[in-house]
C-alpha cells in the first residue's frame, strides 16, 4: 500500500506540472492542433489539460518521473488515441493518426527545427491571428493556448477585466473553430498580413517573462528564452526579415541582458539605478546590438525600434548617473506620436522627471490622473510615490505606496515595496 503524499511531496509536484504547463504545454496543443485540425481545439485543450490533471494526482504517491515531459506527453498521447477510438469520424483514420501522434509528440521537446515555419508551436501562433479576430483577441488566444497564461495574466497584460478577457478568448476559439484554419499551408502573403499580430504577441510574452505580475519569482527565464526563440524563427523565414522583427529581437536581446542584475542573492528587486552593471549579459548585448543595427533598413520606425533604442541608450551608459536622458525623452516623444496608450505616457513622465526635476514628472503624471488603465496599476502609484519622496511629500507618498502594494502579485515587488513602506513610517 502506497505511504500518503505529504504537504511538500504536493508542492513539490504543483511546481513541476507547473513549469510544465508553461514550458510544454504549448508545444503539445501545437502538434495535437497540426495533427487534428484547429476546428478540435477544444478537444485537444482537453487532452492536454487531462494529461496534467493526472500528473497531479499521480506523482504525488508514485513520485516524478525521471522524465516527467516525457511522461506527459505519452499521457496526453494515450488520451488523444482513447477519444480517437470513440469519434466515429476520426476512427477509419485510426492508424495514420496513432503514428502521427507517436512520431510528433516524441520529437515535441528534444527536435524542435528552429527554423521557418516546420515549428508547429510559430505555425499555430500565426493561425491563431486570423484576420478575422480582432488585433488583441488574437494575442489573447495566442498567449492562453501557446504560452500557458492565464486569464488573470492576460487580463494584467492588457489592463482588463478578466470576464471580458475570458469571453473574447472564448469567441476567438468559436471564429477559428468556423473558419477551420489550416495553418499547415499558410501562403507566404497569409503570414506577411498576420505578422505585426504574432510580434505583438511575442512582445507580450517577453514582458510577462521579465516582469511577472504574480508569484515567488520577479522573472520567468522560460518565457524570455521562448520568445528570443520564437522570434528568432520569425527573422529566420524569408517573410519575417523584415526591420521591424529585428527591431523587436534587439529590444528582447537588450532587456534580458539587465536580468542577472534585475535581483539579488536573496531574490529581491534591484532598480536599475542601483544595479551592478558589470553583471549585465555582455552577449546579449552584442546581439541586441547586432539585429538593432539591422533594423536600421527600411523607412518604417516602429515601437520596437524606438524602445529598442531606448535600451540601448541604457546600455551605452557607463552609469545611472550619465544616462543620456535628453535622447531618451526624444524617443519617448516619437513613440508617443505613435501610441499614446497610458503605460507609453508614464514611462515618458518617468525620462521628463529624470531630466528636468521630480516636480516636472509629477505635474506629467497629473495629466494622467483618472486614467481607468493606470488606476489599477501599481507602477503608476509606485511611481507617483517615488516622486512625491523625492520631494519631500512623505505622507503623499505613502499613501500611494500602500496603495501600489495593494495593486501587485508579485513577491519580489511587494517586498520592495514593503521595505519602501517601512522606511517612511520608521
Amino acid at each position: 500500500m502506497a505511504e500518503a503524499p505529504t504537504t511538500s511531496d504536493h508542492n513539490s509536484v504543483d511546481r513541476v506540472v507547473d513549469h510544465l504547463f508553461r514550458h510544454t504545454a504549448g508545444d503539445i496543443v501545437a502538434v495535437l492542433t497540426r495533427i487534428f485540425g484547429i476546428d478540435r481545439l477544444a478537444m485537444v485543450e482537453d487532452v492536454v489539460q487531462d494529461a496534467l490533471i493526472a500528473a497531479l494526482k499521480n506523482w504525488p504517491y508514485n513520485g516524478i518521473p525521471d522524465n516527467p515531459g516525457g511522461w506527459l506527453i505519452t499521457a496526453a498521447r494515450n488520451r488523444a488515441l482513447d477519444l480517437i477510438r470513440r469519434e466515429k469520424s476520426l476512427a477509419e483514420k485510426q492508424p495514420d493518426i496513432a503514428r502521427q501522434l507517436y512520431h510528433s509528440l516524441q520529437d515535441t521537446i528534444s527536435d524542435r527545427d528552429p527554423h521557418g515555419l516546420a515549428d508547429d508551436q510559430l505555425r499555430l501562433m500565426f493561425a491563431c491571428c486570423h484576420p478575422s479576430l480582432p488585433a488583441d483577441s488574437r494575442v489573447m488566444i495566442v498567449l492562453k493556448l501557446l504560452c500557458g497564461f492565464s486569464v488573470a495574466e492576460i487580463a494584467r497584460a492588457f489592463l482588463s477585466s478578466e470576464a471580458a478577457v475570458a469571453q473574447r478568448i472564448v469567441r476567438a476559439k468559436r471564429t477559428l473553430r468556423e473558419h477551420d484554419e489550416q495553418f499547415m499551408n499558410l501562403e507566404h502573403k497569409e503570414i506577411t498580413s498576420r505578422l505585426d499580430s504574432v510580434l505583438q504577441a511575442l512582445y507580450l510574452m517577453f514582458n510577462e517573462g521579465y516582469s511577472v505580475t504574480e508569484g515567488e519569482n520577479l522573472v520567468r527565464f522560460d518565457l524570455v528564452g521562448e520568445a528570443l526563440r520564437l522570434s528568432a524563427a520569425v527573422a529566420a523565414h524569408e517573410a519575417g526579415a523584415r526591420p521591424d522583427v529585428f527591431a523587436l529581437i534587439a529590444l528582447m536581446s537588450l532587456q534580458a541582458a539587465r536580468l542577472p542584475a534585475r535581483v539579488d542573492a536573496d531574490g529581491n528587486l534591484v532598480l536599475l539605478a542601483d544595479q551592478d552593471r558589470a553583471r549585465w549579459d555582455r552577449q546579449l548585448i552584442a546581439r541586441g546590438m547586432h539585429y538593432l543595427e539591422r533594423a536600421a533598413d527600411g523607412e518604417r520606425v516602429t515601437r520596437y525600434h524606438l524602445e529598442a533604442g531606448i535600451a540601448a541608450c541604457h546600455m551605452a551608459a557607463p552609469s545611472y548617473e550619465k544616462t543620456d536622458w535628453e535622447q531618451i525623452l526624444a524617443y519617448y516623444e516619437l513613440l508617443a506620436q505613435q501610441d499614446s496608450s497610458p503605460v507609453i505616457m508614464l514611462n515618458r513622465a518617468v525620462a521628463v522627471a529624470e531630466l528636468r526635476g521630480a516636480e516636472r514628472g509629477l505635474e506629467e503624471l497629473d495629466r494622467l490622473a483618472g486614467e481607468p488603465k493606470l488606476e489599477g496599476y501599481y507602477l503608476y502609484h509606485a511611481t507617483r510615490a517615488e516622486l512625491l519622496t523625492r520631494l519631500g511629500q512623505s505622507t503623499n507618498a505613502l499613501d500611494s505606496y500602500r496603495t501600489a502594494l495593494s495593486l501587485t502579485g508579485s513577491a519580489p515587488e511587494r517586498r520592495f515595496l514593503e521595505q519602501r513602506i517601512a522606511d517612511h513610517t520608521a
